[in-house]
């Protein structure tokens, strides 16, 4: 076999994640042996790299570097197991040949991040893996393997690649072999340097200056007999002769940062370039396909559309996958391609399995072209103390991190429950947002959560950085809960503050937050703010309650507030405009239901704070001057509460909608009434009274200013269901309705009934109707002709 090489060691330039690169770079190595291998990476983690020969390590797995002083500013370096890179490992680990990184060191490269914090990430083709962001060069970087394409009189690079390296099969009949592959794509990259010069990535220059000094560290100790993996890019720079001055020259005053270097599990989902990562690939999945397949990939990736196609409940036959087969291979042959790519698989998938529908198709793109492989790490590899204790909780709780969302539901009287409870809310304190809690399918008592959980490698970043406030997690967040109340201005940032502590069971914290909570308590005097507080203050002591914690101090604190805001509601409901009135209305809301709340938890107030609360509500709906949608809603929740009967109910809507009333006045005070409340609607179908009053008001509004209520009106109806609002138009259009000829609530309209509908029941007619319903709900078998009604079922009464 003829050897390509040049003098100098063997440089094989590769594409990052390409799975014929991979191949390549095997078949390079099995057939030269170097004596040691170069790959581009940041040196500080060799001493990491005897772990990709573990059994539990499994890609795709990233390095992960941070600044020791800044755990925010980090970098990954991300390998799947198709990366030539990782490729390359792998074959020096298992032959014992010495495996070294050679790049920019990730103290030089985090320090220069620094100093480009507002720069955009670099994006070139060639996969600058991991390189931290750099600034926005004075001309867009080229993209080589698009030029390299364009020349080839391609469209599509992706498709150039594809054809040109993924589809090329080691053994079959190149004279040259593999080398000859990394020679002439290394003359295509020497000829884009000479005419683009560093692609407008002037970074470039100080990186392949170090690797350059690694070169000739590395002949020193191995002569010419070692292999060099690195992007196809930086090839003719490691080739170019330079002096060792000028290297150095390059690499002279350079910032330096300290960092700390571990291996963390990655995602498909991250290594796709629409993640944000620049050295991303569109379809993950798809390479790992062709680098796995053992033969027949196309069937084979047929066969996998199929099954997925199958567990969503599609029909897919074997007549299905063999005919898109042939249908890929045909458009491969018309496009002439060497075998079907990803295009091609995808058109027949789409005409053949999914009946030209875009929809399935968008979930194979999901699930298998960018793939959901999360990789692991062995429990040997380094990591900072924060994430080893969360490690260790994780195990215990049996709570693994995975790729893709997932519900859970815990019930918080379960003792592993309520312990994964606190583990999830910690760390949403710390900023680590593994789960965000999420709307339950069963009970929303207080002795259940719902939450919805999602992890993602960045969480590993944000670990490091909760790491600087304790080296566990329970430490962490005691510490972080300090620190955010001592630093909080507002009152409702501090009540929110408390709840959390309360909920993440953080015990040494509270006394802290507690006296940061009176010391704001007692300087707000804003009416808005403490209406914003007690909601959540409400809601810490009846979390309390569930988990056994002494609320008492907080329960005082949080009666005081209530004492306060029904002193100075009423005056601050004056003078309002509209968009203060409905930020003031939801504020009524939240503490009337916080009001409710505190009469459980603190009964010694309890009585006379509900009073209090309720003198308010009578106050706020007889003020003229008080904004008509806050004066609906005092009425609506005294109704609601049974303190204000359907007839005084009645007596205030008429004299809200009297003709006296601005129409918009009118409108706002009905949504408050029946809009936004739960039942708003129900309550219309179900007193006709009202329903007349609405109708009758809203019949009279003068042509000029209906336009301007339409749309407060439109928003106040538009949130009851789609039955509600059904049942509402029947009752409208079937007649005058019950009420509406007397107006205003008068007892006239009170007596009067909507058609249809008799004054009393008719309880000869209703018994008639007994063995009907009694058979529609499988109490009785069928009856015989003239057989008499049942009446001793205790659920239909004794006249049903």
């Amino acid at each position: 076999m003829t050897d390509t090489r040049t003098a100098g060691p063997l440089l094989l330039g590769v594409r990052h994640h390409g799975p014929g690169s991979a191949r390549a770079v095997r078949a390079a190595l099995d057939e030269t042996h170097p004596r040691a291998v170069l790959i581009e990476g940041p040196p500080e983690a060799d001493t990491l790299l005897p772990l990709a020969a573990d059994e539990e390590m499994r890609p795709p797995v990233a390095l992960l570097a941070h600044a020791v002083d800044d755990p925010g500013r980090a970098a990954f370096w991300p390998f799947a197991e198709f990366s030539p890179e990782w490729i390359a490992i792998r074959w020096a680990l298992a032959h014992d040949v010495p495996v070294r990184f050679i790049d920019l060191p990730a103290a030089h490269s985090l320090a220069m991040a620094e100093t480009d914090r507002d720069g955009a990430p670099e994006d070139q083709e060639d996969g600058e893996s991991g390189e931290p962001s750099a600034p926005e060069p004075a001309t867009a970087p080229v993209d080589p393997i698009r030029v390299l394409a364009e020349t080839a009189g391609y469209d599509d690079p992706e498709r150039w690649w594809e054809d040109v390296v993924e589809h090329r099969v080691p053994g079959s009949g190149e004279a040259a072999g593999p080398l000859a592959a990394f020679a002439a794509l290394g003359e295509a990259m020497t000829a884009l340097r000479e005419a683009y010069g560093d692609g407008g990535h002037p970074r470039d220059a100080v990186r392949e200056a170090y690797m350059r000094l690694q070169l000739r560290a590395a002949a020193k100790e191995f002569g010419d007999d070692f292999a060099v993996v690195c992007g196809a890019w930086h090839v003719p720079a490691l080739r170019t002769r330079t002096t060792l001055t000028a290297d150095r020259a390059l690499l002279k005053g350079l910032p330096k940062a300290k960092a700390e270097l571990t291996w963390v599990p990655w995602n498909h989902r991250r290594l796709a370039r629409h993640s944000g990562y620049g050295a991303g690939i569109e379809s993950p999945g798809w390479y790992e396909h062709l680098f796995t397949a053992r033969d027949r990939p196309i069937e084979r990736w047929m066969t996998k559309v199929a099954g997925l196609l199958r567990d969503e409940d599609r029909f897919v036959s074997s007549a299905h996958v063999i005919e898109a087969v042939r249908l890929a291979e045909t458009l491969a042959a018309m496009r002439g391609r060497p075998l079907a790519g990803l295009s091609e698989t995808t058109d027949a998938v789409r005409a053949v399995m999914c009946d030209g529908s875009d929809i399935p198709l968008a979930l194979v793109h999901d699930r298998l072209v960018v793939g959901s492989t999360l990789g692991e790490v062995p429990d040997t590899a380094p990591a900072v103390p924060l994430q080893r204790d969360l490690t260790r909780l994780q195990r215990s709780l049996r709570l693994k991190p995975e790729e893709g969302e997932r519900d859970i539901e815990l019930d918080l009287r379960k003792d592993t429950d309520a312990a994964r409870s606190r583990l999830l809310h910690r760390l949403r304190l710390l900023g680590v947002g593994w789960g965000e809690p999420a709307t339950g399918r069963n009970s929303t008592g207080t002795f259940r959560e719902s939450w919805r959980l999602r992890w993602e490698p960045e969480l590993y970043v944000r670990v490091a950085e909760a790491g600087v406030w304790g080296t566990t997690v329970l430490s962490a967040a005691t510490a972080r809960a300090e620190s955010d109340a001592l630093a909080a201005t507002a009152l409702a940032e501090v009540t929110a503050l408390a709840e959390r502590c309360l909920l993440a069971d953080l015990p040494d914290a509270l006394p802290v937050v507690m006296r940061a909570l009176a010391d704001r308590a007692a300087l707000d005097s804003d009416v808005g703010h403490l209406a914003d507080a007690l909601p959540a203050l409400a809601r810490t002591l009846r979390y309390g309650d569930v988990r056994s914690t002494d609320t008492t101090a907080l329960g005082e604190v949080a009666a005081s507030l209530a004492e306060r805001i029904c002193v100075g509601l009423p005056p601050a409901c004056t003078g309002l405009d509209a968009e203060g009135a409905e930020a003031l209305r939801r504020q009524v809301d939240g503490v009337h239901t916080a009001i409710g709340l505190l009469a459980g938890s603190v009964p010694s107030s309890a009585d006379g704070l509900r009073t209090r609360w309720r003198a308010v509500l009578h106050k706020l709906t007889l003020r003229d001057t008080v904004a008509g949608v806050i004066r609906g809603r005092a009425a609506r929740l005294l109704l609601d509460d049974g303190h204000l009967d359907h007839d005084a109910a009645a007596r205030l809507m008429g004299l809200a909608l009297s003709p006296g009333t601005p129409p918009a006045d009118a409108a706002a005070w009905i949504e408050g009434f029946v809009g936004g409340a739960a039942g708003g609607g129900m309550l219309l179908v179900h007193d006709e009274r009202l329903l007349a009053l609405v109708d009758s008001w809203l019949t009279g509004v003068p042509a000029d200013t209906f336009n301007d209520v339409l749309p407060l009106l439109r928003r106040t109806f538009s949130a009851y269901e789609s039955g509600v609002r059904r049942t509402l138009g029947d009752l409208v259009r079937r007649g005058p309705v019950a009420g509406g000829a007397a107006g205003n609530g008068s007892p006239a309209g009170a007596a009067a009934t909507a058609p249809g509908f008799a004054p009393v029941l008719d309880t000869a007619r209703a018994d008639a109707v007994v063995p009907v319903v009694r058979l529609l709900l499988g109490l009785d078998a069928r009856p015989e002709p003239g057989a008499p009604a049942h009446h001793d079922d205790p659920h239909l009464g004794e006249t049903a």
